[in-house]
């Protein structure tokens, strides 16, 4: 194993578990006011005016007519308000903020409000939905020749639901106004620069205006990259205008129902197949955007990217669409947009291979793509493509193709099993020139006279390690001991823009500049002396320029890949589903701590597989969220997968921190599919197209006789 591969004692693990470590809520709350918003009853509706009662002295009632800047909060379109305009969009939005010393009198207040609306005709439902925030197209080769020559064509249609993110701590901001006229707003969140930005415009201030600190955070997965810039302006403007530190802290219904969700999507997949072999995809991608676009321009792209899946697609047209619906806006999540495309391409392979009457690993297996060939965008994969010795070393540890043939035979009896394989890559960064010409990653090294460095660099601890890991990179590096080494949660008055911590870009982007910063260091190392180096992205010179408009050119510079398997026993009496099995091989180049990426492994394949099975949560015919607590929407546990085995299959990746690749967003990707196939067999040859599928999904499809 690498030297940088070894595992350390993180650098959080002390204050986490001894409870030391400050989240939001635990700040002592001397002079701060607690806001509580007031939010929409209607999923579409004109907001007529609202009465607040009488607010004893002390407590404030805030709304969009307080906002110095613009009510619009930075995200892709700016389409989001800080507080709603003339209508609300969707039930749940903010309409307001009360705040008050004391959270139960807020409460009670919040409670009093009452708002008359003018009821507008909301739409709630995808195949409702006519407005699109975004429609994007590309192809390759020629789609309707390739149609025109097959043996056979497929239609098929796939969905996925939401998703809820499940963090263990829910949003949560502060604002705090400063004796020098700035604001200091810290919380909950994934992007420190994010934050700041947004609160630029909708405080009207320069740079100098604000400052944006990531407090211990519990757990983000995407949940907490978009909307604290919503929160951290809600509370700003509450701040600046009571003129005390205002916090918001959701409880756990408030958070479920009206924080960012997975977007749910429909696929249709039509393939042409000519003598046994796949010559065309024309595919069309829609996801539920909610009411307001946020980051669904890039998470529909990732998908749009993904829909071939890894395989070697001659001809090709994708379309994909972000709709807009009066349900609750969705946002970035985990695999961003690839878990859904993903899901649809594995399972309509397998649906061909089946309708071939060939095994659907070796139908898979004559499409693969390889090393040097054309990426769906028409770049190249410029590095190893794996897959082939993944599949062995997964086939291996599952016995997958002994236990493939045992359930294919007729199964009688009362619990039925089923095995399914998913394979699947992730491309690590911002999608195209995003690190390039958006991003452009600053980070800074700082020794000072006694020795000791510190990062300074943007990126946040959300639970994956990063404060471990990039720690480690920078003492590698220099040769120092890892206590040598200091990484604050970063500040945005303090660390420069590296980016946000999101897209799997943390190790393989910010970790290689700050690796490059060390080596600089080390070169002009001088000691007694306070000094600084500083180290901006590049993009390696092997890529191929890509450009949004044609969606052409190299999405990523390179992959992570991942093969998966799932065995489950099915109930025939109750539909109950049980995950006897899940392994998976991983690649996610040079690992940087063994323990912290083996527990990325293991923890994105569990938040898969109950993204498959358990974790059902909708909106009604209303557009209310349904299902809002940990009641109602269930998450897997150790209990529901007894054994989940993964194993690192590690190809170097040369312009990643001693050969280190995007990691986090990859185990997640391939779960579904891996699931649902082994469901299939396991119900005797059905052909399903939907997750989450539930026991009553399973009960549904016995009675009907075994029909999908």
């Amino acid at each position: 194993m690498d030297t940088i591969s070894q595992s350390v004692v993180r650098k959080d693990h002390g204050d986490k578990v001894s409870g030391r470590s400050l989240y939001t809520g635990d700040y002592a709350p001397e002079g701060m006011l607690f806001g509580k918003l007031l939010r929409a009853e209607l999923a579409r509706a004109r907001v007529l005016r609202v009465h607040v009662p009488a607010l004893p002295e002390g407590y404030y009632y805030v709304d969009a007519k307080d906002i110095p800047g613009d009510n619009n909060v930075n995200m892709v379109l700016d389409d989001s308000p800080v507080f709603c305009r003339e209508t609300v969009e969707y039930i749940g939005e903010a309409i307001a903020m009360l705040c008050g010393p004391d959270e139960e009198t807020v409460g009670r207040l919040l409670s009093a409000c009452r708002v008359d609306y003018e009821k507008l005709e909301p739409v709630i439902r995808l195949d409702e939905a006519h407005e699109s925030f975004f429609d994007y197209t590309y192809s390759q080769g020629d789609t309707e020749k390739a149609f025109a020559e097959a043996d056979k064509i497929y239609d098929e249609q796939f969905e996925t639901g939401y998703q809820e993110h499940a963090y263990l701590e829910t949003q949560a901001m502060t604002a705090e106004p400063e004796a020098d006229g700035r604001m200091f707003v810290h919380g909950s969140l994934q992007c420190v620069y994010y934050v700041r930005n947004a609160l630029q415009r909708v405080l009207g201030c320069g740079p100098e205006g604000v400052h944006v600190m990531q407090d211990v955070t519990g757990g983000a997965f995407g949940g907490k990259e978009d909307y604290p810039s919503v929160l951290g302006c809600q509370v700003a403007v509450a701040a600046l205008k009571c003129g005390k530190p205002v916090r918001c802290v959701f409880d756990r219904r408030e958070d479920m129902a009206c924080s960012p969700k997975r977007h749910p999507s429909r696929c249709r997949y039509r393939v042409s197949v000519k003598d046994g072999r796949v010559t065309a995809m024309d595919v069309d991608i829609r996801f539920n955007a909610g009411a307001y676009s946020t980051l669904s321009a890039v998470v529909l792209q990732r998908g749009m990217i993904s829909a071939p899946g890894v395989y070697q697609i001659p001809n090709t047209r994708i379309r994909g669409r972000a709709m807009k619906t009066n349900t609750v806006p969705c946002g970035a999540f985990r695999g961003f947009g690839a878990p859904q495309t993903f899901f649809a391409v594995e399972m309509m392979m397998d649906h061909i291979a089946r309708d071939l009457g060939v095994d659907a690993l070796t139908f898979k297996q004559a499409h693969l793509s390889r090393q040097g060939d054309i990426t769906s965008t028409g770049g190249r994969y410029h590095f190893p493509v794996p897959l082939p010795d993944m599949i062995r070393e997964t086939e291996a540890l599952c016995d997958y193709r002994r236990k493939k043939e045992e359930y294919q035979k007729p199964q009688t009896g009362r619990f039925r099993r089923g095995i399914g394989m998913s394979l699947q890559f992730h491309g690590g960064g911002f999608t195209g020139s995003g690190e390039q010409d958006i991003i452009k990653a600053v980070v800074r090294l700082r020794k000072e006279r006694d020795g000791t460095v510190e990062i300074l660099a943007a990126s946040g601890e959300i639970g994956q390690g990063v404060r471990t890991t990039f720690s480690k990179i920078v003492a590698q590096e220099l040769g120092l001991p890892l206590e040598r080494i200091i990484f604050e949660y970063p500040d945005t008055a303090l660390v420069p823009d590296s980016g946000p911590t999101v897209a799997s870009r943390s190790i393989m982007v910010v970790g290689e500049l700050l690796r490059r910063a060390a080596v600089k260091l080390r070169e002009r190392w001088a000691d007694g002396e306070v000094q600084e180096v500083e180290e901006r992205y590049r993009a390696p010179d092997f890529m191929i320029p890509f450009t949004i408009d044609h969606f052409a050119g190299d999405a990523y510079a390179t992959y992570s890949w991942a093969v998966m398997t799932a065995e489950v026993e099915v109930d025939t009496l109750t539909g109950m589903i049980r995950v006897l099995d899940a392994c998976g091989s991983f690649d996610v180049g040079t690992p940087i701590d063994r323990n912290i990426v083996m527990g990325q492994m293991e923890g994105g394949f569990l938040q898969g597989i109950g993204y498959a099975s358990c974790e059902k949560i909708a909106s009604d015919g209303t557009g209310r969220i349904r299902g809002a607590s940990f009641s109602d929407y269930l998450i897997p546990t150790a209990m529901d997968v007894p054994q989940l085995r993964c194993m690192l299959h590690v190809e170097s990746y040369p312009d990643g921190p001693y050969g280190a690749k995007a990691a986090g967003e990859l185990p997640l990707v391939g779960a579904p599919a891996a699931f649902l196939e082994a469901v299939e067999q396991a119900l005797g040859g059905v052909s399903l197209s939907h997750v989450p599928f539930t026991a009553e999904d399973a009960f549904s499809v016995l009675m009907k006789g075994g029909e999908g």
